[in-house]
């Protein structure tokens, strides 16, 4: 009985952190889900105006500096993007600037408006860090509380643009550190997430539905099990080539994204050369397919994430893609790599399905998000994307696509800050804590042993 105040104390104390937290929480989610819907409201009216008027791409290099010179004059910190949040949130500090929100927005749709090919993913988890960053300076959070604000605004951004609110969750927890997860936010992240994504379905925006068409094979009894042993073999084999382009498409942005600043150290003079090669790869592709989102094309059998779950001839279309893609972001055009790299996923899948005899809705769902899990170093959050899009029957194929694309994509991503939890395979120089930046600079280095003395790399010695 003696315990019982102390008892009645703590749930006081409790209720009045769920009060509290709720009135940051639910404000912020509501903001970012009406900015959402607004931005996605915006790509759809663009996109399909750009498919009317298909003489905008030859206006993308003159965009493009329009929005270099918009982030030169107002952007400063904002150019940091989703690895400025990821930052943040590891070791919070001058914050996320609330400029970030408007700027990627607008950038974002004058880019897909003129043809970049660019996602929407990184739009949306920078809207939902500037407005989460804008609600920790308002309420003066100490470091524990903006780690946790910046991580629902993630949520709550992801969520809500992709429509698969338990995904944006889990991508908060999961995009911090590769290999470990940390749940002491679980609750606030799940909150935002799930109620930016019905803010922003409330305002009337509806997301592409996927359906697959497989469901099984009957075993030798005749009843449908949701496992068949060879085509999860076959799903295997498709899922290392998953891991591989991600790998390639993480690398591709990472190497060339120098060359192009050697070549224009003006950086809002950049995208021009992202434009004019836009350009001359239509040219020699012969084909828009691969410009903006690629969710839909402007004919009937045109390349597009929506056509690669059905028939059709579309082998290269995802390499394309990533060509298009990587140019687009190594020169520094805004928005994201996520609905590219889902294109990629998909068109690969379809493509890997004719020579495995997998059928092609199936494999076109699994590359869907295996990709985006090796590239993104999540493959939980992926696996939950994949049962929220394509449903659960198919889980099996779904979550062994992911895992194995996470772990064929090595000590590489789209998030260079990212840090290690737990190494994906056993390296000298690549250590828990460290920073995906820091790691990728040891992948390949040669490292010469004289007698007991390891030589390399000054940076191997002090892990700098």
């Amino acid at each position: 009985m003696g315990r019982f105040p102390l008892f009645q104390n703590s749930i006081v104390v409790n209720i009045l952190a769920v009060l509290r937290w709720s009135g940051l929480l639910l404000p912020m989610a509501a903001c970012v889900g009406t900015l959402c819907a607004v931005f996605l409201w915006a790509l759809d009216h663009v996109t399909d105006y750009r498919f009317a008027h298909p003489g905008l791409l030859w206006f993308l290099p003159v965009a493009g500096v329009v929005v270099g010179l918009a982030y030169h004059w107002f952007g400063r910190s904002a150019e940091g993007g989703n690895n400025l949040i990821v930052d943040q949130i590891h070791e919070p500090g001058g914050g996320v600037p609330l400029r970030m929100a408007p700027l990627v927005l607008i950038a974002t749709v004058v880019s897909h408006l003129f043809g970049a090919s660019v996602g929407r993913e990184g739009t949306a988890v920078q809207i939902g860090g500037s407005i989460a960053s804008g609600f920790a300076r308002l309420f003066r959070l100490d470091d524990n509380g903006v780690r946790i604000i910046l991580m629902a605004g993630i949520a709550a951004g992801f969520g809500a643009v992709f429509g698969t609110p338990v995904a944006g969750a889990v991508f908060a927890m999961e995009v911090l550190s590769i290999g470990c997860i940390d749940y002491r936010a679980l609750v606030p992240v799940a909150a935002a997430s799930i109620l930016a994504d019905m803010v922003c379905h409330s305002w009337g925006i509806h997301h592409v539905p996927y359906r697959i068409g497989f469901a099984g094979y009957p075993d030798l009894s005749g009843q449908i099990f949701h496992t068949d042993p060879v085509l999860l073999l076959k799903v295997g084999v498709a899922s290392v080539c998953f891991g591989l382009t991600s790998l390639l498409f993480a690398e591709s942005v990472h190497r060339l994204s120098p060359v192009f600043r050697t070549l224009c150290p003006i950086a809002w003079l950049r995208p021009a050369i992202g434009g004019v090669l836009t350009i001359a790869l239509v040219f020699i592709a012969g084909s828009r397919d691969y410009l903006g989102l690629g969710v839909v094309a402007a004919t009937p059998d045109g390349a597009s994430i929506l056509n690669f779950f059905h028939p059709g001839d579309y082998t290269w279309s995802w390499l394309w893609k990533l060509v298009f893609t990587v140019a687009a972001l190594s020169t520094g055009f805004k928005g994201g790599e996520v609905t590219p790299l889902f294109f990629i996923g998909a068109g690969l899948g379809h493509t890997l399905s004719t020579f495995l005899g997998v059928p092609t809705d199936l494999l076109a769902a699994v590359g869907f998000v295996a990709v985006f899990a090796g590239a993104a170093n999540t493959p939980l959050a992926c696996t939950f994307m994949g049962v929220e899009l394509f449903g659960a029957t198919d889980v099996i194929y779904i979550a062994t696509g992911c895992f194995i694309a996470y772990l064929c994509s090595g000590h590489s991503g789209i998030y260079l800050s990212q840090r290690i939890g737990v190494p994906k395979a056993a390296h000298p120089h690549i250590t828990a804590g460290m920073a995906l930046r820091q790691a990728r600079g040891f992948i390949g280095r040669r490292v010469r042993k004289t007698g007991t003395q390891t030589s390399s790399d000054p940076a191997t010695q002090t892990g700098k």
